[in-house]
């Protein structure tokens, strides 16, 4: 049972080097030559001079360089270079010396890790000619280091000498850096969690979808007794990996997991690859639309998407309380490189239960809130959680804001507002204001300052924006000055007068649904400048006066041409 792979470099690299380390006399120069020239050599150099394998090597046809290295001191510094520019590492050890593969663990392996390599690393013992029979074997020997040291893409012995997988070893190397087995692997639970996103989650794959998927994939079908096999496979190893639909999630994930354990990492690679995944497992920039539309509009979920996620919310939330828990969320995101609401912008933006669970309305809140800000992420994690329609059919774009002030109400579901104010405590989203005639005085000024600039700048670039003005910590006392001078301010603006508020009586004055209705009908709270009542009523004057002059225009036409009929008429009777 196997499906079909085409060969190909799924990775782009256009040659691969690759780096032998190991300690003194474990076969590294051997192995390299033995690669190169396909025989052993009598004499060897202590260092070999960089060895090129033909193109047509493996099937991938990838040029790869060899690099030998030398472990004495005085070559440490060309030892780090080299494994800094490596693709990949090979790591020797002789299987005739366990005192080798002790240092595997106890000295180079810390080493690597402080070099802080990105590269795979594979693990060679050489010389399996001279190995005692006695000795463990090699499942035995490196599984615990494999488990300790998650680098390690490969472990092989070889023989130079008898020429036993020495291809391999390269072979191995090159599959390292094309099919990486790394990013596939969740460190914490080594399963290969990201394939859940290539599935319907929510049912199982028919023999009709499981052979579209197959042409997509690799374009070559599978006979029907192909897929009976594929099936009976599965279902002899995991009971519900089938059933009367077809192939399962459970049942597409194993089959995944058995090409992964049986080295045919090909074949997943080029299932994610065409699902749009790059090589660290992230969605290609280039299946993410550019979003065109003007600064003062923005992106909102759409009803379908909604529904979309309200059917995600309800399969992960397994206990069936209405609320998605800390376990149930990282559970949800699991396909996505990281949880997207992991930063401080979302920590308070969703309804949260007693025991941390978010509510669905929260969760729609917090999809809302990471739409408007970074619309390309959002719709990056709808991929990463099933989403497999278009970004169309995701997101609806606002009308612009002169729009909604010229029709006096606003379409937008998502409402953004900016909270501006002096120096102070933040309490209940309000700044505080310190309650001294001084320090009350001048916070009206700089709240009057604020709103001069927000209403300057609005003029002009057009994008003008409703404001209020709240008046925090109406339970302490506050001067009639402070209080006429605030009011003077909102009247001078044309806003309406300070909304008071106070926190400590719980008394928040219905101030979320005005900020609300503010937004919902924007041309009623748009801040005006001096500058801009002048040229607003300069500019009515002068519509005024167009059209005074526009109508004695028409009564002036109006009247010759009645003087011309009537002279026409008089010139006829004569």
């Amino acid at each position: 049972m196997a499906l079909a792979v085409a060969s190909a470099n799924l990775m782009g690299k256009q040659s691969l080097r690759v780096v032998v380390i190991g300690d003194p006399s474990t076969g590294k120069s051997s192995l390299v030559v033995s690669a190169a020239t396909e025989r052993f050599p009598e004499d060897v150099p202590r260092v070999l001079p960089h060895a090129s394998l033909p193109v047509d090597y493996f099937a991938d046809r990838v040029p790869i360089t060899i690099v030998d290295t030398s472990s004495s001191p005085e070559q440490k510094p060309k030892l780090i270079s080299e494994c800094q520019s490596a693709d990949v590492v090979v790591l020797t050890y002789a299987c005739d010396r366990p005192a080798t593969l002790d240092r595997l663990s106890s000295f180079w392996f810390p080493e690597l890790r402080r070099l802080q390599l990105k590269a795979p690393v594979i693990v060679v013992g050489c010389k399996l000619d001279l190995r005692n029979e006695e000795q463990d074997s090699l499942d035995a020997v490196m599984l615990p280091i494999m488990m300790t040291f998650r680098e390690i893409e490969t472990c092989i012995e070889c023989s130079a000498l008898r020429q036993i997988q020495v291809h391999e070893v390269f072979y191995y190397a090159q599959k390292a850096v094309l099919y990486p087995t790394a990013p596939l692997f969740d460190q914490g639970t080594g399963s290969n969690n990201t394939l859940y996103e290539g599935f319907e989650a929510d049912g199982a794959l028919s023999d009709v979808e499981l052979n579209d998927f197959q042409v997509k994939c690799f374009n070559a079908p599978l006979q029907p007794a192909e897929i009976t096999g594929v099936k009976r496979t599965v279902q002899e190893k995991l009971a519900e990996g089938v059933n009367d639909n077809g192939l399962t999630l459970a049942g597409f994930f194993f089959l995944h997991t058995l090409f992964i354990k049986n080295g045919k990492l090909e074949t997943t690679w080029t299932v994610l690859k065409k699902f749009g995944y790059d090589n660290e497992l992230k969605l290609r920039d280039d299946l993410i639309p550019a979003i065109k539309r003007a600064p003062d509009q923005t992106l909102e979920l759409t009803t379908k998407v909604i529904d979309f996620l309200r059917g995600i919310f309800n399969m992960f939330d397994t206990d069936n309380d209405g609320a998605l828990l800390p376990a149930e969320m990282e559970d949800l995101f699991s396909t996505a490189p990281e949880n997207p609401w992991s930063s401080h912008l979302y920590n308070d933006c969703g309804e949260n239960n007693v025991l941390g669970g978010l509510s669905f309305e929260g969760f729609i809140s917090k999809w809302a809130l990471m739409t408007l800000l970074h619309p390309s992420n959002s719709f990056a994690n709808l991929i990463y959680v099933g989403y497999s329609s278009d970004f169309d059919s995701a997101f609806t774009t606002t009308r612009k804001r002169r729009v909604d002030r010229k029709k006096q109400q606003t379409q937008r579901n998502v409402f953004q507002c900016y909270v501006f104010g002096p120096r102070g405590n933040l309490l209940m989203l309000f700044l505080s204001i310190v309650n001294d005639l001084q320090q009350t005085l001048l916070n009206c000024l700089i709240t009057r300052e604020l709103l001069v600039q927000v209403a300057a700048h609005g003029k002009s670039t057009d994008y003008e924006v409703p404001c209020l003005i709240v008046a925090a910590k109406d339970d302490l006392d506050q001067s009639s000055l402070a209080l006429q001078d605030s009011t003077r301010v909102s009247h001078d603006m044309g806003i309406e007068t300070p909304i008071p508020v106070s926190v400590n009586l719980k008394d928040l004055n219905n101030i979320f649904c005005r900020i609300v209705h503010a937004a919902q009908r924007p041309h009623l709270s748009i801040p005006e400048t001096q500058a801009g009542k002048t040229r607003r009523q300069y500019r009515q004057l002068l519509t005024s006066s167009l059209t005074v002059v526009s109508v004695g225009a028409a009564v002036a036409v109006v009247g010759i041409a009645a003087y011309r009929v009537y002279a026409a008429r008089r010139n006829a009777s004569s």
